[in-house]
């Protein structure tokens, strides 16, 4: 069992309970119990030991929210400080329905190991597969209430060497992308946004429609992704019913610093009067840089920035423990590649989820390991999803049934759920013990129009 170091922790307070079923996103959310960490906190490494202060970014998945329904279009260029209080727009977040919970938000601590991806897990946190105990974790959100399926977000806190568990220090989540669709490829899978291509997979979740044929062009659509080659994002959740204003999300490309404007894919934007925040770790604001842009609106010929934000920096400073979930760029052999902006070694890598000769530019992977000079040197690596060949997503919740309609209508801090196909496989009961206040864990591979869609229903 790894054992947890926490002398340096000062738990601040624990924020309020903030129940509520909201609009707009059809897909509940789960809510999240968050406190206040304190820096300098022990961290977990090999063996149950502290390891040295490091940060750990993560992308989630599954989530957990405040909020049963869409995120807010409430905007906020803020971020939370250091004791989870949030100003502006965003801020958390909420105790879970059985005491357990997650939250999300912010920018920019450097205390911890840390990890970056999507949210896929409910009952604590489960972010990349690693699920986080959010206890004493401040949290701080941009644009929504709480997390849910599928938002990117960063987790900073310790884990262990097997990339199954650790315990989060601080969470933060904002939205990647949002603005009219300009074009829809339903056979690719694909649209474009704000000169941006976005592309779905297995594991995308859709939040209030069922799927990419429910696009059309001209809606507005808020999307969260993991950014991929210049101008292409991979979308992990990705709302139809949205509004609010522009959000973009990728690599910076052409820098003019005289300008003061630069481009992301498709897409110039005016930084004049812009407030430029979060760069971490000596991080410049540079041609390659990952960087979310938010704007007040779309001008004549550039999108007229209102503040730009590093998207989740990465520490880099030696010895620090990373994970990551993202799609594999500039790829050069095992030994020389990047995921999202962050150059890794994974020659040494325990691969799986497939053969190691598949990973390449395109796969997304979830990858952990640890900083030196620079370079991630990855101990392991998960295929996720190969192009053209599909993947193997799985979503999971637990917690007490909230509210129970039926086998096929049912909740866990918020999120709906349906347990009524013919290959649902229930272990320590069966779909008659399904009721409210019945301590359950659910895995499903799909997230159709909010639902999750049961694989196994597991009575605890």
């Amino acid at each position: 069992m790894m054992k947890i170091d926490l002398r340096g922790v000062v738990l601040a307070f624990i924020l309020a309970l903030l129940a509520s079923c909201g609009g707009g996103g059809g897909g509940g959310g789960v809510p999240v119990a968050a406190g206040a960490a304190g820096a300098g906190a022990g961290t977990v490494g090999a063996g149950g030991s502290p390891s040295p202060a490091t940060e750990q970014y993560l992308l989630a998945r599954n989530s957990t929210t405040a909020s049963g329904g869409g995120s807010s279009p409430g905007e906020s260029g803020s971020s939370a400080g250091p004791a989870g209080g949030a100003t502006g727009g965003g801020t958390s977040v909420a105790g879970g329905d059985d005491g357990s919970g997650v939250g999300s938000g912010g920018t920019g601590v450097s205390t911890a190991d840390a990890g970056i991806g999507s949210v896929d897990g409910a009952g604590s946190i489960l972010v990349n597969g690693v699920r986080y105990n959010t206890d004493a974790a401040a949290v701080a959100l941009e644009d929504v209430p709480g997390l849910q399926l599928g938002m990117t977000a960063k987790v900073i806190g310790g884990f262990d060497t097997d990339l199954t568990s650790g315990v989060a220090q601080r969470v933060e989540s904002a939205i990647d992308l949002r603005g009219p669709v300009s074009s829809v490829d339903v056979r690719q899978g694909s649209f474009a946004i704000l000169g941006t291509t976005v592309t779905t997979d297995d594991a995308t979740v859709w939040a209030d429609s069922h799927g990419i044929a429910d696009v059309a062009t001209g809606a507005t659509l808020q999307v969260w992704g993991l950014p991929a080659a210049p101008g292409s994002l991979r979308a992990t959740r990705v709302e139809v019913h949205a509004a609010g204003t522009p959000i973009l999300s990728g690599v910076v490309q052409n820098l003019d610093t005289a300008a003061k404007r630069f481009s992301i894919g498709g897409t110039a934007i005016d930084y004049a009067q812009a407030t430029v925040t979060g760069a971490a770790g000596g991080v410049p604001f540079a041609n390659g840089a990952l960087v979310r842009v938010r704007a007040n609106a779309i001008g004549a010929g550039a999108l007229v920035a209102s503040a730009v934000q590093w998207w989740y920096p990465a520490p880099m400073a030696d010895g620090v423990a990373l994970q990551l979930a993202g799609v594999v760029t500039d790829f050069n052999g095992a030994a020389s590649l990047r995921v999202l902006g962050v150059r890794v070694d994974a020659s040494a890598a325990k691969v799986s989820g497939g053969p190691a000769a598949s990973v390449g530019n395109g796969v997304k992977v979830t990858v952990g390991g640890v900083i030196s000079g620079g370079v991630l040197q990855a101990s392991r690596l998960k295929i996720q999803n190969v192009p053209g060949t599909g993947g193997q997503p799985s979503f999971s919740l637990t917690g007490q049934i909230s509210t129970f309609n039926s086998v096929a209508d049912f909740r866990i801090k918020g999120q709906p759920i349906d347990a009524s196909g013919p290959g649902v496989v229930f272990v320590n009961g069966g779909a008659a013990n399904l009721a409210a206040h019945v301590r359950v864990s659910v895995e499903g591979s799909r997230v159709a129009n909010g639902v999750l869609i049961a694989d196994r229903v597991t009575f605890q």
